[in-house]
């Protein structure tokens, strides 16, 4: 049974780990095991890593999965949904212009019955002057009232409808213009599939269900949080969501959602470590899949060399009873034409070759299989009893090839690098190798090399997928690896979530954390006589929490949007809550120089500051004054305090205070007042001390 022919089995979308730049997306499919064990597992996005396919039996341990791959499946395209979005677009076009106009001719109802006017008869000049018919005019009046506020409201309905149809055709072109725009070629749709090879199932009746795992880009993340705490309270609750962006072809709804801060592109394989061993030297073991050419492999094209040129190629003709070599036939041939561009970068692409220096063209990969020295790039030198591919002599009556005029101008040959044959993963990769016919180049027919695996219309996938990561970033949203530093945290949701793949941000919640919390006013008054209020956060869990927004409400009203910063477990942070305006702060300073010293030759400059602070609050508050004192570097120059102010202790994280920071941390009570005096003395000899200048600052 082949693979088009094996048994379907549909795939529900489970869960999903989204990483710092793509995701891991695990689906179940069930079903009863045939006779030979194929099955093909349906529903893969086209933007996948195909490297990255994983796949297991769940629950039953005597069946386990001996192959997968994955596979391609092609079916007549149908309806497109770009097109049913772009005829739902027309009709809401013309039910808008519809509304539209059925407002414009209730408008013009309304203005032509608010122009109605009473309009007395011409009067002759013989004719004596008439009563004015006042009935006459107030029944006007109450006739055009009337109508007036019927067709107002009429006009209110009018208006009504014409937003609301406006709204509709906003949400569907927004729609359109995130829909994909990737038609499928010559009107056939194809889908990846996991074909998969399963062993060991006794019996056909019973059930089993298999777990697909694959690797998708275009999925990012940043975290986000919501702070909810009454005044006074010890404790708060704070509720961790994120704000997730994807468009990795797949919607995903109703699955359960896992965030990383891991890079999913790391490497995470483990070096391998050449063993030294003393004594006689042994031969390094082929890698595992790798097979020498068969003997003989370039007499395979050996008849259709004989046969000449294919017909229309355009070729000088050979002589007569000479055999077409393989250079004869390079000639013959007509000229490669230029590789296709490369695919875009993204995720799961291979690196790009450098560019070879001197603008000599990059040398082609070694094909798998091929003997060392068939092409200009050998991984290995040939094994004991493998055969080089030799140069063909050249026909009668044409010039020697490139490489025999080298040989003969004395230009040795680049020997093969020493050890055993290298192949890289692409050589190893079998169901992406390609067979050459004998159209190709001497050196690669017959054998297989790693072919093209990205088609245009999985490159336009994953080219719309890498667009995700330039998405702006919310508001204080800072990217999970630049606030994660060297270690990787991961938080599981609570509750299954929905994430449309229409590449905007969407919010999902993670769970509740508990915090610890107090409030504290802190205050600069040398450098701006305001209060602020501000949070100090404390994280009593084992997991770090992230930088990012937090929406702060207190007592069930919100306050603000401010930055959190990165909280490690156990770690305490400061939030910053804005001015608090109902704390009042003033500063005077004072100045006083004298001499001192046997012969008056020490400058005292005495500084004293005075702070006064006013609670209009109606709870206590903590508030700390922070003000600075000078720091010498000079032994002569001594500096002496005077206050009742402390250094700093940084019971608040790793913020950095300047040097010389001094802080008064005092509780207000409710419409209180206090004063606070300070002050430090500063003696400088009379030989460094510099006349004139500002002694205040």
């Amino acid at each position: 049974m082949t693979a088009g022919t094996a048994q379907r089995w549909a795939s529900a979308l489970d869960s999903v780990v989204v990483y710092a730049q793509g995701a891991l997306c695990r689906r179940l499919a069930r079903g009863r095991v045939p006779a030979d064990g194929r099955v093909r597992v349906t529903g893969l996005p086209r933007s996948m890593d195909r490297g990255s396919l994983r796949a297991r039996v769940v629950g039953t341990p005597d069946v386990r999965v001996v192959e997968a791959r994955v596979g391609i499946e092609a079916e007549p395209a149908g309806l497109e949904p770009s097109e049913s979005l772009r005829r739902e677009v027309e009709r809401l076009r013309e039910a808008c212009a519809a509304a539209r106009g059925r407002r414009d001719r209730q408008a013009a109802l309304v203005e032509e019955v608010a122009a109605l006017r009473p309009v007395p008869p011409p009067r002759r000049r013989a004719d004596p002057h008439r009563r004015t018919p006042v009935d006459a005019w107030l029944e006007l009046s109450d006739f055009v009232d009337e109508r007036l506020t019927g067709l107002h409201d009429g006009l209110r309905e009018r208006e009504e409808e014409v937003r609301h149809a406006e709204h509709d055709l906003a949400v569907a072109l927004d729609r359109l213009s995130r829909a994909s725009t990737a038609a499928p070629p010559d009107g056939v749709e194809t889908s990846w599939s996991a074909v998969l090879t399963l062993d060991g199932a006794r019996d056909t009746d019973v059930e089993v269900e298999v777990e697909v795992e694959y690797g998708v880009p275009g999925a990012v993340w940043v975290p986000a949080y919501h702070l909810t705490y009454r005044q006074g309270a010890a404790e708060g609750r704070l509720l961790l969501r994120a704000s997730v962006a994807q468009r990795t072809g797949e919607d995903w709804t109703g699955v359960r959602i896992a965030l990383a801060t891991a890079d999913l592109r790391r490497r995470t394989d483990v070096p391998r470590l050449r063993s030294l061993r003393i004594g006689r030297r042994q031969a390094a073991p082929a890698p595992s899949g790798w097979r020498e050419p068969p003997a003989g492999l370039n007499d395979l094209f050996a008849g259709y060399d004989a046969a000449g040129p294919r017909p229309g190629a355009h070729a000088a003709p050979a002589a007569a009873g000479a055999r077409t070599t393989g250079a004869a036939f390079a000639a013959a041939s007509p000229p490669t034409p230029p590789p296709p561009p490369p695919a875009p970068a993204g995720y799961g692409a291979p690196p790009a070759a450098p560019p070879v220096p001197g603008g000599a063209p990059a040398p082609a990969p070694q094909a798998f299989g091929a003997a060392p020295g068939a092409q200009a790039l050998t991984r290995g030198r040939p094994r004991t009893g493998s055969r080089a591919a030799a140069p063909a002599p050249a026909a009668p009556g044409r010039p020697a090839p490139p490489a025999a005029a080298g040989a003969a101008a004395g230009s040795a040959p680049t020997p093969p690098p020493a050890g055993p044959p290298r192949p890289s993963g692409d050589e190893l990769d079998y169901t992406d190798l390609v067979l050459h016919g004998p159209q190709e180049q001497h050196g690669r027919r017959g054998r297989l090399f790693p072919g093209s695996s990205v088609d245009p219309v999985t490159a336009e996938h994953r080219r719309r997928a890498g667009e995700v990561a330039a998405l702006p970033l919310p508001g204080h949203a800072v990217r999970p690896r630049e606030s994660a530093g060297s270690f990787d945290h991961r938080f599981d949701a609570v509750a299954p979530a929905d994430v449309p793949s229409d590449g905007t941000w969407h919010t999902v919640t993670i769970g509740e954390v508990p915090v610890g919390l107090r409030t504290e006013y802190v205050c600069v008054p040398s450098v701006e006589q305001t209060v602020y209020a501000t949070l100090v956060l404390s994280n009593v869990t084992d997991q770090a929490l992230l930088a990012g927004p937090v929406d702060v409400t207190v007592d069930e009203a919100f306050l603000l949007t401010a930055a959190l910063p990165t909280l490690a477990p156990g770690g305490v942070r400061r939030v910053g809550l804005g001015p608090a305006e109902a704390i009042e702060v003033t500063r005077r300073t004072n100045l006083h120089e004298s001499t001192a010293g046997l012969r008056n030759n020490t400058t005292v400059l005495d500084h004293r500051v005075h702070v006064e602070l006013a609670n209009r609050l109606p709870v206590p508050v903590r508030v700390e004054v922070r003000e600075r004192v000078p720091v010498g570097s000079d032994a002569d120059v001594r500096i002496e305090e005077r206050a009742d102010w402390t250094a700093p202790e940084g019971d608040t994280g790793p913020d950095e205070h300047a040097p010389g920071t001094r802080v008064w941390r005092m509780e207000l009570p409710a419409g209180g007042t206090a004063a606070l005096d300070g002050g430090y003395e500063i003696r400088i000899p009379a030989g460094k001390a510099l006349t004139g200048g500002n002694r205040r600052s």
